[in-house]
């Protein structure tokens, strides 16, 4: 898997605290959805079951690279704090957030394999551009009907 030598301890470490971070996002979608009334329920609960599903999906892309490294996957999870905050705007604004610190550890991984393992690299570049991507969108969802300013930066 890799064409240069990396320092396997720190990636290990860094897809760990990816995988943890993946599985809370799980979680935290899953629990958005069941928060989630009014007119607009069906479609936001469906968008943030797929978000929770797409995190899973991430999860076990991290694990099993850690795996194929030599590495032991954590069973932890990453931090959830509960906001008791539910509205829909709340809960897209703790998306945008959660979104941007994938985006930093996804930039980690790059730094810090970039050179010397192009299936690591091309992963976190994947992994960047579908958060950006999901960013993106998050944002898109917090503006206001017509708005073309962006809320945030990518």
């Amino acid at each position: 898997m890799f064409e240069k030598e990396i320092e396997k301890q720190p990636v290990v470490d860094l897809l760990n605290h990816i995988l943890e971070m993946e599985l809370a996002g799980v979680v935290r979608y899953t629990h958005y959805s069941f928060m989630v009334f009014g007119f607009g329920r069906i479609p936001i609960v469906s968008w943030l079951r797929e978000q929770a599903q797409e995190a899973l999906l991430h999860a076990e892309q991290a694990g099993e690279l850690i795996t194929s490294i030599g590495g032991h996957p954590s069973l932890g999870i990453g931090p959830l704090l509960e906001t008791h905050k539910h509205g829909i705007g709340a809960i897209l604004e703790e998306s945008l957030e959660s979104e941007t610190d994938s985006i930093q550890a996804y930039r980690e991984l790059l730094s810090l394999v970039e050179g010397k393992s192009i299936a690591l690299e091309e992963y976190a570049r994947r992994m960047i551009y579908t958060e950006l991507v999901h960013k993106s969108e998050v944002d898109k969802m917090l503006r206001e009907p017509g708005a073309l300013g962006v809320k945030s930066d990518a």
